[in-house]
């Protein structure tokens, strides 16, 4: 017996008319949903085909590569350069410029909040003369290729509903990550590769680590396909992609096949989308078997490549890997690569920290930006590098003349973005004499967000998916624009 027949059997005159309504609303929403079916059909011989008439307009960008520092890098200790801060060394920050916001209860209890300028020397780089910190030596020389954004603010004052916002565009967890949105529009022209790949590289002993959630690239109410596929730092990239002693792959083929049929039987008989889901995803899981070794395998890499990105490039699980690993998954049609490194959380001993995390990451960040220009991938690859909040100017504990530690700051911090449709050169935003307000031209995440969206060919404020009675978008219900000064 089925029991869901049973139950139909079994309703009350009242309860048929009660879902009446929904079950038209089903056939209305079916009828909507053709041409979306038709285009899938159409597309059955690729493994993530776009949404029907995606992308919506011509992209600048067919594939995004998001580096996120976890933890919130300062921003007046890299990019946003306030050489007046040194007047003010140990006073304490003005009542007129905090203007009573409020501040984490790491510091709220502190009998002053004294001004901690930074310690390190800052430079001009680029045609335009982009400020930059010693911190970032290599970076300097991309400068002609980033647009620096000195204005992005958020809502979330803490590391958790902050790095949630920004990679779903929410504090509230459940949503889909910005991957996930960009897989599910776009699709992927991989068959042998996850359309959304995530790397966690392995980050200095020294780092504040704070700690990932699946949630930053899960993909919340979207088809479960659209998620994340973490490859792991160390160790095989993915477990169990081998198969074990004795299994041959053609056994695997036949022990696959077998299983299909039985998940498509499920599928007709219940008519769950995820489990068409389900049998994609074995699918794919047996092309990664010869397609994974091939991506981690970096032999046939030139030794002035592995050289560009620096000495760890042959560490497993090292930052400088995970950039050199990205650009092979975007050669092979992977859709969008997210690089989470975490250990900028830096209360205390900021100078010793900072440089540390920077020494970790930015010649790799500079290498991925060099790399994919030499090889015609920039002109339609966006690069997006920043973390979830800023830092205060106020040190946090003990200030001296080179310690201090700095606590959270939403109200202002720095990202930049490199490649397609970004006008290089461009430095937009400024802050205060503090680096504590935005006095013009202030980027809203949500803004952010917008704008990645443009330039891979969507239109966000057009781009939703029905959920909880909700078009829900990944900019949120309030309108919000594209950062139109930093496209070219």
């Amino acid at each position: 017996m089925n029991p869901l027949i049973d139950y139909h059997y079994a309703q009350t005159r009242r309860q048929f008319f009660q879902g009446a309504g929904l079950n038209l609303g089903g056939i209305a929403l079916a009828s909507i949903m053709g041409e979306r079916a038709l285009g899938a059909a159409v597309s059955k011989s690729q493994v993530h085909p776009p949404l029907t008439g995606y992308p919506q307009f011509a992209p600048k960008a067919k594939r995004l590569i998001y580096l996120h520092m976890n933890g919130a890098p300062s921003q007046l200790d890299l990019f946003d350069y306030k050489p007046e801060l040194q007047k003010f060394y140990d006073k304490d920050l003005p009542d007129s410029v905090r203007n009573g916001q409020r501040i984490t209860g790491m510091t709220s209890g502190q009998a002053r909040f004294p001004v901690a300028p930074s310690i390190f020397k800052f430079s001009q780089c680029g045609k335009n003369g982009m400020w930059m910190s010693e911190l970032v030596p290599h970076i300097h020389e991309i400068a002609d290729e980033m647009a620096l954004i000195r204005s992005v603010h958020t809502e979330a004052i803490n590391h958790d509903p902050a790095c949630t916002f920004v990679m779903t565009g929410s504090e509230v967890p459940g949503k889909p990550s910005l991957g996930s949105w960009i897989s599910y529009g776009l699709g992927s022209e991989s068959n042998d590769l996850p359309s959304f790949v995530v790397l966690t590289p392995n980050f200095p002993s020294s780092g504040n680590a704070q700690a990932l959630f699946t949630r930053m690239w899960s993909s919340g109410f979207l088809p479960t396909k659209h998620s994340g596929v973490a490859l792991r730092a160390v160790g095989d990239p993915v477990l169990y992609v081998k198969n074990p002693p004795g299994v041959d792959p053609s056994d695997r083929r036949t022990m696959l096949d077998a299983l299909n049929k039985l998940n498509q039987q499920n599928f007709e008989r219940f008519g769950d989308p995820e489990t068409q889901t389900r049998i994609a995803q074995y699918e794919m899981a047996f092309r990664m078997q010869t397609s994974v070794p091939e991506l981690a395998d970096l032999s046939g890499e030139s030794k002035t490549t592995l050289d560009m990105y620096g000495p760890d490039v042959s560490r497993p699980g090292s930052f400088t890997q995970s950039a050199l690993l990205a650009r092979r998954l975007l050669e092979r049609g992977t859709r969008v690569v997210q690089i989470l490194h975490r250990g900028w959380d830096q209360h205390g001993g900021l100078p010793v920290n900072i440089a540390a995390q920077c020494k970790d990451t930015e010649q790799a960040c500079a290498a991925l930006v060099k790399d994919l220009k030499q090889r015609g991938l920039l002109e339609d690859t966006l690069v997006v590098w920043g973390g979830e909040f800023g830092r205060t100017v106020y040190s946090q504990g003990t200030l001296t003349k080179d310690n201090y530690g700095r606590d959270h700051h939403p109200r202002n911090f720095c990202m930049w973005m490199a490649g397609a449709g970004v006008k290089g050169g461009t430095t937009y935003g400024e802050t205060d004499d503090f680096s504590y307000n935005i006095v013009k031209d202030g980027v809203h995440l949500n803004e952010l967000n917008a704008t990645i969206l443009h330039l891979m060919g969507i239109n966000h404020s057009a781009f939703s998916y029905k959920f909880q009675g909700l078009d829900q978008r990944l900019t949120g219900v309030e309108e919000v624009k594209v950062v139109k000064g930093i496209l070219a």
